[in-house]
């Protein structure tokens, strides 16, 4: 199969689908668009996008996509533990002075205040991955640049690394999902620790009490939801659609009579698929 990933190689993603398909071609992509495209447009099999991470919050393009590319499902969700380091050129001095670092968005606020402790005033800038930026980097040895990225990185393109494990909270990890136009397809012999389904709620027009009955619907079922986030639709203000996850299995009953009653109250649902989730190596 060939598998699309948010790369380029060496990012978080790609050390996400390495160990979901070991076997398999992985292709990256430069943005996440790019991961839905080929997935909708048979280009690739599926896909391995970022969906939240545990300090800065759900990955909004993400949603985005989800809600936007309608033959899109969720096949798995994988967990990994994240690490930040801040790597330079092997030409550098250790103790040089720095002049610019580079890295994703999401590592730099997740590095924010190792940062701003130790490089007050080198400017920060925004990269399109964490392995862009150590790609950056190699190619400039004569810079005074850096990089905050991961050790896979910093393997592949040959750096060394001058600050370990730079990130603000220890307890930093990144949820992925498998996407593709089938549910329920994907197979790994790794043991899951839970499975949850996915759905994209768009509320019925605006009345007082709308999102009250669309969690009525839920909670009379004792359905556990471990995940409800609202999301602009970009129309005006105060139009949003939810993302919502609820735990467990879906071969109940209720739970599928709920995208009925869901409907039947004027909302619109998107059935996003109940999927396994892993745990994955750093």
């Amino acid at each position: 199969m060939k598998i699309a990933f948010l790369g380029p190689e060496a990012s978080f993603t790609q050390l996400t689908a390495t160990q979901l398909f070991p076997k398999d071609e992985l292709i990256p992509k430069a943005n996440i668009l790019d991961c839905f495209l080929a997935v909708q447009n048979n280009e690739v099999d599926k896909a391995v996008v970022p969906l939240e991470n545990s300090i800065e919050g759900t990955v909004s393009m993400t949603l985005d996509y989800l809600y936007q590319t309608s033959e899109i499902k969720i096949e798995a969700e994988a967990v990994m533990p994240i690490a930040h380091h801040l790597m330079i050129h092997p030409d550098q001095e250790n103790n040089l002075a720095i002049e610019k670092i580079y890295s994703h968005p999401q590592a730099l606020a997740q590095s924010f205040h190792f940062l701003n402790q130790k490089y007050p005033d080198v400017p920060k800038q925004d990269f399109a991955s964490t392995a862009a930026a150590a790609k950056r980097v190699s190619e400039n040895p004569d810079r005074k640049i850096a990089a905050v990225a991961n050790k896979f990185a910093m393997n592949l393109y040959g750096l060394k690394v001058i600050d370990e494990n730079i990130h603000d909270v220890e307890e930093n990890h990144t949820r992925f999902i498998v996407i593709s136009k089938t549910e329920n397809s994907y197979q790994n012999e790794m043991e899951s620790f839970g499975k949850k389904t996915a759905l994209l709620i768009t509320l019925p027009e605006d009345h007082a009490g709308g999102l009250h009955q669309v969690l009525s619907v839920f909670a009379w079922r004792n359905m556990n939801l471990s995940k409800i986030e609202s999301r602009t639709l970009k129309t005006k203000l105060g139009n949003y659609f939810f993302f919502v996850t609820v735990v467990g299995d879906w071969d109940n009953v209720l739970y599928i009579n709920s995208i009925d009653e869901l409907r039947a109250i004027g909302a619109d649902v998107k059935f996003l698929g109940n999927y396994k989730e892993f745990l994955l190596e750093g």
